[in-house]
């Protein structure tokens, strides 16, 4: 087989280029530019899909949120997933294919619609950052603090990309000319060094000894174990018990009779999502708890929805039996909720949503005593009538969503998102004894993370999920680190010093026979590569 039509040329040259039997003829620095245009929207559809994977613990939220503009459930967050991924991956097989393209000698000449897909890309991507800075810009945190847990893996998956890419590294080197030349090594030592010595500047919680590590954080149920039952039901708050939770995080309403009940949605999107209000109220619309009985209450359904929609692709995990059970499920009271945690010694955290902060708080306050709670088990979110809780009922446990108010206060238990607080204010609030926890945690990496700091407690979605973690993923000796970081740092370096030297001998041999052809001197070789020819 000749070998301009060998398989391999002829696979990378069609993908890239579509030219099947030889290589084109157009324009060199035009087909570079284009190179260039692939390589860099590679790389930003990489970084894209690490901010899409990071962000994939809060896809709740996108979801909730397009609900309440849309009024139609949709798992919105697994098919931005989906396209990213297609993109990503789409953009990484052009960026090889075009390595494949230099490392055979073959010209670069990208077809035109591989520029047109490009484009899409870099718009996709261009909205989903604007998309991200605009609606939904307090996801942001979440990626510097994704790099304190991976860090030091992406150090020793960029070391690796390095020495690969650095032979068409060397073979560009060697076929450039002058300042060319010498661009290319600038920029080559640079990129090196960096990526080489970043571990220097790494600060990781996870880079701990076994020794150091804090105890586990505690689980506190987010409606229960939403990916196990209907959120905010009966059967949700039971199967969280069997993960180990040691408080249920809900949200309490009052009804029109002044009972308080469990519901996390309200304004527009008000039992639109979890129950079956249009069928059971087809020629109503309700947008305030007031509006309703407890009877009319729980006359809804609100597990069927969580069969229907599978909102966290969660349903293959339950039996027959636990899906009929998850179809039965109505709107608990609150009073249902604190009886099952007195049952079994679990404490209860909740928002209360109303338009009546200090008349809601008065009868929830009131339910809670008659219930006959260990008043100790209940923590108190609600800011609004604190001093009237305080007083009222002196045993409640008083949990603040801001450190400055706790501090002024007195307090002793915060209650943040996650990416509020730095990895060293946890712990500096840990050493004055302040109980933190931070919601919602949903990822292992994350609740590895947070635990490595030290948090108190974390609520989250995944408590069965967490429950079976006995120690952090990720986690490793700072004196283990630095030896694996120097061991592939050397290895690195004398790959790609190997690699330079068989193609500079490989190169000069070439020289060699141009110049015996053309009666050149051979002092012309010593030179071209002065540093190589005395070593």
């Amino acid at each position: 087989m000749p070998h301009d039509t060998s398989c391999l040329r002829v696979f990378s040259r069609g993908s890239y280029s579509c030219h099947w039997r030889k290589s084109s003829d157009n324009n060199r620095k035009c087909s570079c530019c284009w190179f260039s245009v692939v390589t860099v929207v590679s790389l930003f559809s990489l970084c894209w899909m690490y901010i899409c994977l990071v962000t994939f613990n809060d896809r709740e939220d996108v979801n909730s949120e397009a609900f309440a503009a849309l009024k139609r459930w949709v798992n919105w967050f697994m098919v931005l997933i989906i396209i990213s991924a297609v993109l990503t991956a789409y953009c990484v097989l052009l960026l090889l294919f075009a390595l494949v393209q230099v490392a055979l000698g073959e010209k670069l000449d990208l077809h035109w619609l591989h520029k047109i897909f490009l484009c899409f890309g870099v718009i996709f991507i261009a909205l989903g950052v604007a998309g991200i800075s605009i609606k939904w810009k307090r996801e942001w945190p979440i990626v510097p603090l994704s790099l304190q847990a991976t860090a030091p893996f992406l150090q020793f998956g960029a070391v690796g990309a390095l020495t690969l890419l650095s032979s068409f590294v060397f073979q560009s080197y060697h076929m450039a000319k002058g300042g060319s030349k010498f661009l290319i090594a600038l920029v080559f030592l640079t990129v090196s060094a960096a990526i080489f010595l970043c571990p220097l500047i790494i600060q990781s919680p996870c880079l701990i000894s076994m020794e150091s590590l804090p105890e586990k954080p505690k689980l506190f149920g987010h409606r229960g174990a939403p990916m196990l039952a209907p959120e905010n039901t009966m059967m949700s708050f039971e199967r969280s018990i069997a993960c180990g939770v040691t408080a249920f995080e809900t949200d309490v309403q009052l009804s029109k009779d002044r009972v308080p009940f469990l519901m996390h949605d309200s304004k527009s999107e008000f039992l639109l999502r979890t129950t079956n209000v249009k069928k059971r109220f087809p020629n109503k619309t309700f947008q305030r708890s007031i509006n309703l009985t407890f009877e009319e209450l729980r006359s809804l359904n609100a597990g069927e929805w969580f069969l229907k929609t599978d909102p966290f692709q969660t349903l293959s995990r339950l039996s027959e039996e636990e899906k009929e059970t998850a179809r039965n499920q109505t709107i608990p009271s609150l009073r249902q909720l604190l009886n099952l945690s007195r049952q079994h010694n679990i404490s209860v955290i909740f928002d209360l949503y109303s338009p009546d902060q200090k008349v809601d708080t008065v009868d929830t306050v009131k339910t809670i005593l008659e219930s006959g709670i260990d008043p100790s088990l209940v923590l108190w979110l609600p800011k609004d009538e604190r001093d009237y809780v305080q007083e009222t009922a002196p045993g409640f446990i008083q949990v603040y969503d801001n450190d400055t108010e706790m501090l002024e206060k007195g307090g002793s238990y915060l209650n943040v998102k996650y990416s509020q607080l730095s990895v060293e204010r946890i712990r500096e609030l840990r050493k004055e004894n302040v109980t933190v926890n931070l919601w919602v945690v949903n990822e292992r990496w994350l609740f590895s993370l947070l635990w490595c700091a030290g948090a108190g407690s974390v609520t989250t979605n995944s408590c069965d999920l967490l429950n079976e973690m006995k120690e952090p993923d990720w986690r490793m000796a700072p004196s283990k680190y630095r030896m694996i970081w120097i061991l592939v740092d050397a290895a690195s370096v004398l790959l790609m010093v190997g690699l330079y030297i068989f193609q500079w001998k490989t190169c000069c041999s070439c020289c060699r026979e141009e110049r015996q052809r053309d009666g050149s001197s051979v002092q012309d070789e010593k030179e071209m590569f002065p540093f190589l020819t005395a070593v």
